[in-house]
């Protein structure tokens, strides 16, 4: 069974309706798979409809950004109810401030002489209240600036680089404390990817545990294959269900595809293990 839980449509940074998402992830042979748009769940019926038209199993889902000793990451949340009021506050809560942080990076490139980039990021944005760096990105690789959307991220919108704007996103406790109160599961999305030391990350897993958090992604697109092991052998110490997903954004995206993934380790409890759907 080919399994995806990653994955984001235009209700966030995603460039495919959540119903296109679907339909791509069903036509490159996923069985079962979630919709995690960032800090949003408003493409979650449409998705939910398309999977059943194209008779694919479907969860609902969410990726919450978090702030973590000044570091963001995200946090996914599987089989949450949507209707849940307590998660609907929160992620309202993380999404105040996007467009204003926006306008914020949108300056400081119009500083380091590319102008125009704020307006041309609202023109990738399907949900303009969800404006980020990805749509920033495509737009800087659109007009030329950097030769693809990967290229962006080693000279622009990281710490360091023109067009980082810090952001104090909601904390680690409060985003699995929603997850949960929507009787969601919860995981540390890319875990990698984070450039976290060995002893940081450490902390990190630990904080999740005590929270009520219990998997981690260990086969992911935003992961090299050889994190694939080390990932594997961090859930078997920390005692956390293993879960996987492209993180797809866009056809070609430098991201991987659906489809493309290889399985999760055998020696690894899926998330998924006892999902009734």
């Amino acid at each position: 069974m080919d399994v995806d839980l990653h994955s984001h449509s235009v209700v966030s940074d995603g460039a495919l309706r959540p119903a296109e998402v679907v339909a791509r992830a069903a036509a490159n042979g996923v069985n079962l798979m979630a919709l995690t748009d960032h800090d949003e769940i408003g493409g979650l019926d449409e998705a939910r409809r398309a999977a059943a038209m194209a008779g694919i199993r479907f969860v609902d889902g969410v990726e919450i950004s978090v702030t973590w000793r000044g570091t963001t990451v995200h946090i996914v949340g599987l089989c949450i109810d949507p209707a849940d009021s307590t998660l609907a506050g929160g992620l309202e809560s993380v999404r105040s401030g996007r467009v204003e942080r926006a306008r914020r990076i949108g300056e400081q490139l119009e500083e380091a002489g590319i102008p125009g980039t704020f307006e041309g990021a609202l023109t990738h944005a399907g949900n303009r209240a969800m404006v980020g760096r990805t749509h920033f990105a495509r737009y800087l690789a659109e007009i030329g600036v950097v030769p693809d959307v990967k290229a962006v991220f080693k000279r622009y919108l990281v710490p360091g680089k023109p067009g980082y704007v810090p952001h104090e996103w909601t904390d680690l406790a409060s985003a699995v404390g929603w997850i949960r109160a929507a009787r969601g599961r919860a995981v540390v999305a890319h875990p990698g990817r984070y450039g976290l030391s060995a002893d940081a990350l450490d902390a990190l897993l630990v904080e999740f545990r005590a929270a009520g958090g219990e998997a981690i992604e260990v086969v992911t697109g935003s992961h090299s294959p050889d994190q694939y092991s080390l990932f594997a052998a961090i859930a078997q110490k920390h005692g956390f269900l293993a879960s996987r997903g492209s993180d797809f954004h866009a056809p070609g995206d430098y991201r991987a595809d659906f489809g493309k993934l290889p399985p999760l380790p055998h020696r690894l409890t899926p998330v998924w293990h006892d999902w009734q759907v």
